[in-house]
């Protein structure tokens, strides 16, 4: 709900409800409040109130899978993603040998949850998606990750059970915007989703994508697990502004040829009618790092897999050319993408080509390149998806999302 007074008077109309305001966000021009569900209605009524948005659950959604994408041909050639900060906004990260030695690359972390100081993971979706982007193969150099010196910074926005709210994740991103000079943060991995019930432009996940979009953010989202059925692609990846990303089963080959669309791996088109995934990346049996111990791997499946491997593409982009915006991140990843399904409802563009969208054709040292403007593919794996799809909880008090 837009405001012409900063949201005093909204912010007054909740506490006098029995209400109180939980965040303020201006990214998406909002505040997220919890109320009693007998005076939404009331709150309705009021001229300053453009609609009401319901705080949403949302949900958590590399051997192999590296060279098939070529991510290992492009790190021997000197693009390992260094100094170029990540954002995993998932369920947190722990400090995983592959991340913390020889050098500490967790350079940030905040957390939304239980308001935690440190790095800790209690559900190890995050430090599994952390390992597939940036995961530097300390304990075992086959489950090396894509950008193996990016500098991670750890958002943890769900719970113990892979879930949480929307305002969090909102919270999360808003936090990311605020602080991505500080860590110089370019990219924005959300391996999560939330049923798409409203179109992009009224969503408030894809919104917020959007709105870090236009700060300057890459932001790459998972299109979700509730496939093969149409028009599965969750929030935020229902947003034109994401790099919304499906998964493929690479049969345990570094080739295309007998690659395919998982099944799980959800199609287009949105509820919008517009064509998602943008691309696809390996997603079935994904090694990466556990939060069981700093030492230890684990094999996950899911668009929650494959949405990493592009983030991390992303990261390597960024090293080469510092100059490069989302919208040419986006479209050199998509244009140097090879089809591997019929539909584009199903894969997009298709398979992500590392190699072909960086432009590294022979090993180069990026300390004797020139920043230069681009001009126009990775894969990895994991154990099946167990995504819990689509829990609402009704509590006495209703957490909301009011427009402002």
């Amino acid at each position: 709900m837009h405001s012409s007074d900063a949201c005093t008077h909204v912010h007054q109309c909740i506490e006098s409800l029995g209400g109180k305001v939980k965040y303020v966000l201006p990214l998406i021009g909002a505040v997220a409040a919890e109320i009693p569900a007998s005076q939404i209605e009331r709150l309705s009524l009021e001229h300053e109130v453009e609609y009401i948005n319901h705080d949403s659950n949302v949900f958590k959604c590399m051997d192999v899978a590296s060279l098939a994408v070529e991510s290992d041909y492009v790190n021997e050639s000197g693009y390992t993603g260094k100094g170029i900060g990540v954002a995993v906004i998932d369920t947190g990260v722990i400090n995983h040998d592959d991340f913390v030695r020889p050098t500490n690359r967790i350079v940030a972390f905040k957390d939304f949850v239980n308001g935690r100081a440190n790095p800790y993971d209690d559900d190890g979706h995050g430090t599994h998606v952390a390992g597939i982007i940036a995961g530097n193969g300390f304990i075992k150099e086959d489950y090396k990750g894509i950008a193996p010196e990016a500098s991670i910074i750890g958002v943890k926005v769900l719970d113990e059970n892979g879930s949480g709210k929307t305002s969090d994740i909102l919270a999360g991103l808003q936090w990311v915007i605020d602080t991505k000079d500080m860590y110089n943060t370019k990219v924005v991995c959300m391996s999560l989703g939330s049923p798409a019930e409203n179109p992009y432009n009224k969503d408030p996940l894809a919104r917020a994508v959007s709105a870090a979009v236009q700060q300057g953010l890459t932001v790459v989202v998972a299109a979700g697990n509730s496939g093969p059925e149409r028009r599965t692609i969750t929030s935020p990846g229902i947003s034109p502004s994401a790099i919304t990303v499906g998964a493929t089963d690479d049969n345990r080959t570094v080739t295309l040829e007998d690659d395919f669309i998982a099944k799980f791996s959800g199609r287009g088109p949105t509820i919008d009618g517009n064509v998602k995934p943008d691309v696809v990346a390996p997603g079935v049996d994904i090694m990466s790092c556990s939060y069981k111990s700093p030492t230890s791997y684990v094999a996950y499946s899911g668009t929650s897999m494959a949405a990493p491997i592009v983030a991390g593409a992303a990261v390597l982009l960024y090293q080469k050319y510092p100059n490069i915006s989302p919208a040419e991140v986006k479209s050199r990843l998509v244009q140097s993408a090879i089809p591997i399904d019929r539909s584009p409802y199903n894969q997009g563009a298709g398979c992500i080509r590392i190699r072909q969208a960086i432009g590294v054709e022979k090993k180069e040292n990026p300390q004797q390149q020139q920043p230069q403007s681009p001009t126009p593919h990775p894969r990895q794996r994991q154990l099946p998806y167990w995504w819990r799809f689509w829990g609402r909880g009704m509590f006495m008090l209703l957490q909301l999302i009011f427009f402002i």
